[in-house]
């Protein structure tokens, strides 16, 4: 076998190359080409019904956009956060015994900044789901 070098590897008379490009190009020309033709030939009758939004059969009512509650997108990033450290974690585990005691160190460390700081959203309540519950202050005046 002969060394290569990159411009021979990479030339577009290279035929892998070159019958790449050439599908590519063929495969977005075609799509591009039915596309035209079916806007071009397709049947085209607008009214009111058909440009309603369809929602499985059920007539929309007021506006599709309303707001979450702020704790669904906190609960969502704290998901991000630990789903993340599952999967470094899990990684460190494959390779546990390559890495020695400095990946132990390592991963230790991490695993301590990622438990203050589940306990730190936990003691501020951003685990808390639901509605929140209001306690009465029960005053002299107010109880007999």
């Amino acid at each position: 076998m002969e060394p290569v070098s990159a411009a021979e590897r990479l030339s577009l008379w290279e035929p892998g190359v070159l019958a790449l490009g050439l599908f590519t190009l063929m495969s977005l020309g075609l799509v591009v080409g039915l596309l035209l033709v079916s806007s071009w030939l397709g049947e085209k009758k607008p009214n009111p019904e058909k440009l309603r939004p369809y929602e499985c059969g059920v007539l929309p009512t007021g506006t599709a956009r309303f707001p979450y509650p702020v704790a669904f997108y906190r609960i969502a990033a704290f998901f991000l956060i630990f789903d993340v450290e599952a999967a470094i974690v899990f990684s460190w585990a494959i390779a546990f015994d390559r890495l020695g005691w400095s990946g132990w160190f390592q991963i230790s460390f991490f695993m301590i900044i990622l438990l203050v700081s589940l306990f730190y959203v936990w003691k501020k309540g951003g685990l808390e789901w639901g509605p929140k519950t209001r306690r009465s202050r029960v005053t002299p005046e107010t109880s007999s």
